[in-house]
């Protein structure tokens, strides 16, 4: 059966790193959500396994058993020819590869196959999170996960094309033991509401990202000059940022002031859900 999958992109809204296992894994306390943008996926039966790619960011990224699809693809026992259109930057903090894995799950799950228990974290932290779509906390190493009722967020992201890599980012932190999100997350009854207390949260990659990718520095300096933002902040481990709004119309308005004075940058103005 032919199955056309949307991948959105994941954002971080807080990311607290609280610890770190005998094993090197680190321990994360962190409330995601997810976006009305990402990668598309064509799904079709065949005798051999392949994997094909397009779109604006798909030159770099691999088309054979090393891309997360496939391997996702083999782990659920399905072969066939995969499309992957490439919407969202890679190495880029918003779920890239992680997403795609775990749209993937999904799909097949829907078509009736069961996912083997441990494959999702297996394939990476993020993808078990990527699989509800829907906003989460995850905690632990990425297997723990709750789903929390947020208001709907207008965003914009912003990445200034460059890539981070993710291990550089966790060698550069200083500190692997901090304190984690509240035991509760609270109801809020607007975005505003939302922005101020996720101001008194943290992204703990922040500060080691900003040093391997000075531009992350005037990305999010132009997010929280934007009129009308109520917080800016990094995803993930980098680069792309975001700045929450009250209003979509404030999100567009401030997507066109960044992106006049920045063309090369890549600028998206979302909801996030």
């Amino acid at each position: 059966m032919k199955a056309d999958i949307f991948a959105p992109a994941k954002i971080n809204l807080t990311l607290h790193v609280t610890g770190q296992r005998a094993d090197g894994y680190h321990l994360l306390d962190s409330l995601v959500v997810f976006a009305d943008l990402g990668d598309h996926l064509q799904l079709e039966p065949a005798a051999q396994m392949a994997l094909s790619l397009s779109g604006p960011f798909a030159e770099g990224v691999p088309n054979d058993q090393r891309n997360l699809v496939w391997q996702a693809a083999l782990g659920m026992g399905w072969q066939g020819h995969i499309h992957l259109k490439k919407e969202l930057p890679h190495g880029a903090g918003i779920g890239g590869g992680s997403c795609d894995a775990a749209a993937l799950l999904r799909a097949l799950a829907a078509q009736g196959r069961l996912i083997p228990p441990g494959l999702a974290l297996s394939l990476g932290a993020d993808v078990p999170v990527c699989g509800l779509a829907r906003a989460a906390r995850m905690r632990g190493i990425g297997e723990e996960i709750t789903k929390v009722d947020l208001p709907e967020l207008q965003a914009l992201l912003v990445n200034p094309g460059c890539h981070v890599p993710t291990g550089a980012v966790f060698s550069g932190l200083q500190s692997r033991d901090n304190p984690p999100m509240p035991a509760t997350i609270p109801t809020f009854s607007s975005p505003s509401d939302c922005a101020a207390w996720l101001a008194e949260q943290r992204n703990d990659l922040e500060p080691a990202a900003r040093r391997v990718a000075p531009e992350i520095d005037r990305v999010l300096g132009d997010l929280g000059a934007s009129s009308g933002a109520l917080l800016a902040r990094m995803s993930g481990s980098g680069a792309t940022c975001f700045a929450l709004y009250a209003s979509k119309k404030a999100a567009h308005k401030a997507a066109y002031q960044i992106g006049t004075e920045h063309p090369d940058w890549w600028i998206r103005a979302v909801s996030l859900t």
